[in-house]
């Protein structure tokens, strides 16, 4: 009986072991999977509020950074026919440690889907801010039952400029140099006249500190009050008009007809929807043997947003989301060009749009966080100073006394 029960209990451990290997073989062997490569490689890139400062950056606007994704089977072959839809993330909100465009942290940057024949998606993107960005890929069959859906998270790390990190080191110097001074000039002694309360040097510079922070407070809301005014003013209806586009919104030209529509204004931190349709104006069915090359530019600086290249869905349409995260006009130019095999030939046309984009000012918590920061490094230098003058004085005054003694 006892042989009968080490039996049965040996039998239950192996058969628990077979199944262990053969779950932690399964969890090993490969998966599909998607693959995110940049160009140029993103620990070469740099945010884009530091790109044209002729102090922080070059000078000039940077191309926007390319993302290519690219998916694979299980066995690490490309896969084939596939749709690739593409949500793109900023970093999370820090209300602590804020970047230079905080209304744009913690949100959707852009959101796409596009087809990909060779398993692979392109986009031209400008990265606002520096940070972590979470990059959410479904990719689906074009084919039904072709294979497995895939979803994927990803991330990519943009760096912060690193001479952003000496400018500020020098920052805190000044204001720990400026506390230490009045904390040294505080700490001193000095005589208290009938009827004051403090010494005549150290009221002066209180007063003098008291000023330059209701200053600095002053000088900070304001500046922002104005440019979200300034912004305000830029939108149609209210102030400067949006220039308008050298280009329609909507053509027929050689036997097709393409459509831009979507969002005819935007907001700064708000995604933007578009969608373009191209269709035979005869039939009024979808043409889809066509590429599409869209492209999305500021013109205040003339610099590239946002580009994609890709070919439209069965019906004939491509759909998107971006976020404009730049308080000025943007300029949408969709073109259409036939497809290497496309029956019908015809020379490529464009169609665009305009787009005014509401700024927005700062939070005021953001504002008041930054101010606490650089007054509470004056604050540590007057301390650090007052530490330094009372360590000082007691010696003075040992000396003093054995001199007169």
């Amino acid at each position: 009986m006892t042989k009968l029960k080490w039996s049965k209990l040996i039998g239950a451990i192996c058969m628990i072991g077979i199944i262990l290997y053969g779950w932690i073989g399964l969890t090993q062997s490969p998966q599909p999977s998607v693959r995110l490569t940049t160009n140029p490689p993103i620990n070469q890139v740099r945010p884009l509020e530091a790109e044209a400062t002729t102090v922080l950056g070059s000078g000039h606007y940077n191309p926007p950074v390319q993302l290519m994704l690219q998916a694979f089977d299980a066995q690490g072959q490309s896969l084939k026919d596939a749709k690739i839809h593409l949500q793109l993330f900023t970093r999370p909100k820090n209300p602590w440690f804020t970047t230079d465009f905080p209304i744009v942290e913690g949100t959707k940057l852009l959101d796409i889907e596009g087809n990909a024949p060779t398993g692979q998606l392109q986009v031209q993107q400008t990265l606002p801010i520096r940070g972590t960005y979470q990059l959410l890929v479904a990719v689906t069959p074009l084919v039904a039952n072709a294979f497995e859906p895939i979803q994927q998270k990803l991330t990519l790390t943009l760096p912060e400029n690193p001479l952003k990190f000496r400018y500020f080191g020098i920052l805190v110097v000044i204001l720990l140099a400026v506390g230490l001074i009045g904390g040294w000039v505080i700490g001193g002694r000095q005589p208290i006249q009938p009827g004051e309360i403090a010494p005549q040097q150290v009221r002066l510079l209180l007063s003098g500190l008291i000023v330059l922070a209701i200053s600095a407070l002053l000088f900070v809301n304001i500046s922002a009050e104005l440019a979200e005014s300034h912004m305000s003013m830029s939108m149609p209806g209210m102030g400067e008009e949006v220039p308008p586009s050298s280009k329609p919104a909507k053509l027929q030209s050689q036997g097709l007809y393409m459509q831009l529509s979507g969002d005819q204004s935007a907001t700064v931190g708000q995604p933007a929807k578009l969608q373009v349709s191209v269709s035979d104006p005869k039939t009024s069915q979808p043409v889809t043997d066509v590429v599409l090359k869209v492209t999305t530019t500021q013109l205040e600086n003339n610099w590239v947003a946002f580009a994609y290249e890709g070919t439209p869905d069965s019906n004939g349409k491509l759909a998107w989301e971006q976020e404009f995260f730049d308080g000025a006009p943007h300029s949408v130019v969709v073109e259409v060009a036939p497809l290497a095999n496309a029956k019908e030939r015809f020379q490529p046309f464009q169609v665009a749009e305009n787009i005014p984009v509401e700024g927005v000012a700062p939070p005021m918590q953001v504002r008041l966080i930054s101010l606490t920061y650089f007054t509470g490094i004056v604050v540590i230098g007057l301390l650090l100073g007052l530490w330094l003058r009372k360590r000082q004085t007691p010696r003075t005054d040992l000396t003093w006394k054995r001199s007169v003694s």
